[in-house]
């Protein structure tokens, strides 16, 4: 797999005469039910059999539901423990958001999650549930571990990422680009002053900047959504997005 994601950034490199500043790969639908399939074989390999899958919101919820029905568990509960704020950064500390307390006494419980990167968000959830919901056994899952940052190592992972990526995942696409261009613009105004982009300007730069192109309808619903925040407006004059700094 890590070959694979080599030979991606290459190609990029070959085709478009750059390396992004942001090291970001599509995922797609398709490569979700896969890797959950992967997933689920790992854990029914192993012996474990989970009464009730805990999803950590929102990453882990499509997983979550997946690993639900390779392994024929009716039982989802859910729990919000954060760390990204934006796409590609991190906040210092993980947080339980609106936490709560159930009874899983007798229970065995699988916590599953997108991806571990840092891995203090599932760390934490474990413990929170551990602590507060008083199950019989508490086991981690993720799709992707990526090893080389990550502080915590789940019980179950499918793919074991050697270097750090950016997985942009079907459930974020619009979140990460309009925070992607937000970024872009920001830091692009620090460097050089510019204030002022052209749609196919602000499209360019987005594939140079993270190697990516995620299509039309996300460039344009991601700058409605920056316009809606006061980030930017959008001059008709001039057809330009000018940004509000």
């Amino acid at each position: 797999m890590l070959k694979t994601y080599i030979s991606y950034f290459l190609f990029i490199v070959m085709v478009i005469g750059f390396m992004p500043r942001v090291n970001v790969r599509l995922v797609s639908w398709e490569d979700i039910v896969d890797w959950a399939w992967g997933l689920a074989d790992k854990i029914r390999s192993s012996g474990y059999k989970p009464d009730v899958v805990v999803a950590l919101a929102r990453g882990g919820y499509v997983p979550a539901r997946l690993i639900c029905d390779f392994l024929d568990i009716e039982n989802l509960l859910s729990i919000q423990s954060q760390h990204w704020t934006e796409a590609a950064k991190a906040e210092e500390k993980a947080i339980i958001k609106f936490p709560y307390k159930i009874d899983l006494s007798g229970m065995k419980v699988l916590l599953v999650d997108d991806i571990v990167d840092t891995g203090d968000t599932l760390s934490l959830a474990k413990r929170f549930v551990e602590e507060n919901w008083g199950p019989a056994e508490a086991r981690t899952a993720a799709l992707q571990w990526i090893s080389p940052v990550a502080r915590f190592k789940p019980d179950y992972y499918y793919i074991e990422v050697k270097e750090w990526i950016w997985f942009q995942y079907p459930w974020t696409r619009l979140e990460d680009t309009y925070q992607f261009i937000k970024r872009m613009m920001l830091d692009t105004y620090k460097e050089t002053g510019k204030k002022e982009w052209t749609y196919q300007e602000i499209v360019d730069e987005f594939k140079e900047w993270y190697g990516i192109d995620v299509g039309e309808r996300y460039y344009r619903d991601a700058l409605r959504i920056l316009e809606e925040k006061g980030l930017i407006k959008h001059n008709e004059s001039t057809r330009k997005y000018v940004l509000n700094a």
